[in-house]
């Protein structure tokens, strides 16, 4: 029986996200990027879901793309690329832009090899636990490409120009201590699951309306104008404010309920 290219398990609110083709080390093929869109759409309809754990299966992240595969078919590397508009994300920019776009944190727990397109895909979550053992690069260089997948909307905020140019153009590997150093993983630890857990289970003490309106609040402001911040600030605290989730919060602060938050409000 076929495995599906990427599998999907919500447990306690917790949404666990695995790249799933272990014996290609996680390689991208195009059923993949299609997966992983339809995990996405999923995840952005269940107001239920607090946290989403992105990992690859049995022990590494993704080698990156399935070169092979995806060439083998001659319309299928078009299809990735294909958009209606320039502005828009096309099919390989949405499996890293994605999970940015989602109103919960997204976390992912790199072991193992995190190449290419799979380091383009970890770029896009918020927080990066990664293993001693992780290997990253972004490699698209090294087969003639270039990094087209999103993931520097997130590296732009990351490293300085000269570093990104330089991991970008000499495509080299660097390990897990590396990238803590530059900032491209969150932490560096021997037991990245059960550390992103942890993690996990601190932001679910949080209101998920307050985390929802943060991070909306942070990725579409990072680089947008002073005064777009400034209008989007007012906007979600006015809406949080207003919420049943906020009262909650502001009740557990004062160890008065013990009441579980409302599913979250609709921001984005």
């Amino acid at each position: 029986m076929t495995q599906p290219p990427v599998t999907l398990v919500i447990k306690d609110g917790i949404a666990f996200v695995t790249l799933n083709r272990p014996e290609k080390f996680n390689a991208l093929n195009y059923e993949m990027f299609s997966a992983i869109c339809r995990v996405q759409k999923l995840l952005a309809r269940n107001r239920q879901v607090r946290v989403v754990i992105l990992q690859g299966a049995q022990g590494h992240f993704s080698s990156g793309l399935d070169i092979k595969s995806v060439t083998r078919k001659p319309l299928q590397p078009l299809g990735l690329l294909a958009k209606w508009l320039p502005g828009n994300a096309n099919l390989a920019q949405r499996v890293s832009i994605g999970w940015s776009r989602l109103p919960v944190p997204v976390i992912a727990v790199i072991e193992g090899y995190c190449y290419g397109g799979g380091m383009q895909i970890a770029l896009g979550a918020d927080f990066r636990f990664a293993a001693e053992n992780a290997e990253l690069s972004i490699m698209e260089a090294k087969w003639g490409l270039v990094p087209d997948m999103a993931g520097l909307v997130s590296l732009r905020g990351i490293l300085p120009k000269d570093k990104a140019l330089e991991l970008s153009m000499t495509a080299r590997v660097i390990e897990a201590d590396e990238a803590a150093s530059l900032g491209l993983v969150t932490r560096v630890t021997a037991a990245p699951m059960d550390d992103a857990l942890a993690f996990a289970g601190e932001l679910m003490t949080r209101s998920p309306d307050a985390l929802a309106a943060i991070k909306g609040s942070i990725h579409r402001s990072w680089s947008g104008s002073i005064r777009r911040l400034l209008a989007r600030e007012s906007w979600y605290q006015v809406r949080l404010l207003l919420g049943k989730n906020f009262a909650i919060a502001a009740r557990r602060q004062q160890g008065k309920t013990d009441r579980d938050y409302k599913p979250r409000q609709k921001f984005w």
